[in-house]
């Protein structure tokens, strides 16, 4: 059974889970409009990370995990490296976030993360593309563009000698990173595995979603009559998974159950005017279970026409039409690479309290095949919930989760 041991978020509405999860269950929007800034052509809605608290956490940690390494088991030799590659690396924003989300989520739990035994897997669609502007480099040297390397400056930052994962797969790459985990863990490949989701604002990907006029200028509207377009946001998030017997799990457990992907290769960036992908992706983990146990599906819900009628048609064709169904976009916008992960650890936290969540920005639902958007926060005695995610070329995944009851 794949289990989740602990999480985390960085976002705009907080730098916890606890805090984020809170801030959403009020019914906090953290997203802001940005007027001129960067030489956009035109204003946008999207959510930031605070970077002056993000680089305090940064140094906390900084100074944290050098007397980890110290303590560590690797071996004398070794410590001197890494400790001074380290000091003489420039994180990004990006870097910095995930460093601080995977310290956040160790905290309490008794993981060396320089284990052998450790995997490290990041997911993200666009990494430090920001440095394809030779007016934003500052300093960075060129190989920092490369996903790779953030994997490996972010892995190494914790003494890890196992060459990470990176998982890019556009707007599924956070359920697709999750998925990787749980094949290492079944494997017996690695006893914990660590997968972090994130991406930052970026000109080039604000204008490139500017260019074909998706993005909204008011907060988006998930499964509304009058939806206009997405946002966009930056977070990281962070989710430590591992492999355990049933004897060795606990009431309350989270279980990642099954995760399927499916391409429909409808569009470059258009999706299955069917659902098919959507739908093939959710008949393969509900394959062995009653859709009645679904206490709700946390859907991509972007608030573009395209995306919410689709995923409309995919949750219909696969007997979920009248399960709760909620979008986290009005709260974080769309996170990209870090969407899958971050909107997975939110709806673990609502399945373990029993709470459905409202879909911030929904006033009157408006999908050809209607659904039952959750208008405002709801009780649930049921134990399963589902996370699905849509992405350019025709991409889709589904993750089913189980909280664990009398084991």
């Amino acid at each position: 059974m794949t289990i989740i041991v602990r999480d985390n978020i960085i976002s705009s509405l907080g730098f916890t889970t606890e805090e984020n999860y809170r801030n959403v269950k009020q019914g906090n929007c953290g997203l802001q409009f940005f007027e001129a800034c960067l030489d956009f052509p035109e204003p946008f809605m999207a959510s930031e990370i605070d970077a002056a608290r993000l680089d305090e956490a940064f140094a906390k940690v900084s100074v944290e995990y050098a007397d980890v390494i110290e303590k560590s088991s690797i071996e004398d030799e070794y410590k001197t490296e890494f400790i001074e590659r380290r000091r003489g690396i420039k994180y990004t924003k990006l870097e910095k976030a995930c460093i601080v989300s995977v310290a956040e989520a160790l905290r309490g739990t008794n993981i060396d993360p320089t284990d052998s035994e450790v995997c490290f897997i990041l997911s993200t669609t666009k990494g430090n593309v920001f440095l394809l502007d030779e007016n934003e480099t500052d300093g960075y040297p060129q190989e920092q563009l490369y996903l790779s390397h953030s994997a490996y400056l972010i892995a190494g930052f914790f003494g890890s000698e196992n060459a990470p994962f990176v998982v890019s797969n556009a707007c599924i790459s956070g359920a697709s990173a999750l998925i990787a985990a749980q094949r290492e863990l079944k494997a017996r490949r690695c006893k914990y595995a660590i997968v972090i989701g994130a991406d930052m604002l970026s000109k080039f990907i604000i204008t490139g979603f500017q260019s074909f006029k998706a993005l909204s200028q008011t907060v988006c509207k998930p499964f509304d009559a009058n939806r206009a377009g997405l946002n966009i946001g930056e977070a990281v998030a962070t989710i430590i998974l591992t492999e355990h017997n049933a004897y060795d799990c606990h009431d309350g457990d989270i279980e990642l159950t099954a995760g399927a992907m499916h391409n429909d290769a409808n569009h470059i960036s258009g999706p299955s005017r069917t659902g098919e992908g959507s739908y093939l992706a959710l008949r393969q983990i509900l394959a062995c279970i009653d859709t009645e146990e679904i206490a709700f599906v946390c859907a991509h819900g972007t608030a573009t026409p395209y995306n919410d009628e689709m995923e409309s048609i995919a949750l219909t064709r696969a007997g979920l039409k009248d399960a709760p169904v909620y979008s986290l976009k009005g709260y974080f916008g769309h996170t990209l690479g870090a969407a899958g992960v971050l909107e997975s650890v939110i709806s673990i936290q609502a399945l373990k309290e029993g709470t459905i969540l409202k879909t911030y920005g929904c006033d009157t639902p408006g999908v050809t095949y209607p659904l039952d958007v959750v208008m405002e926060n709801r009780d649930t005695t049921k134990r399963r919930c589902i996370k699905i995610l849509s992405g350019f070329g025709g991409c889709n995944a589904a993750l089913l989760f189980t909280k664990l009851h009398n084991v």
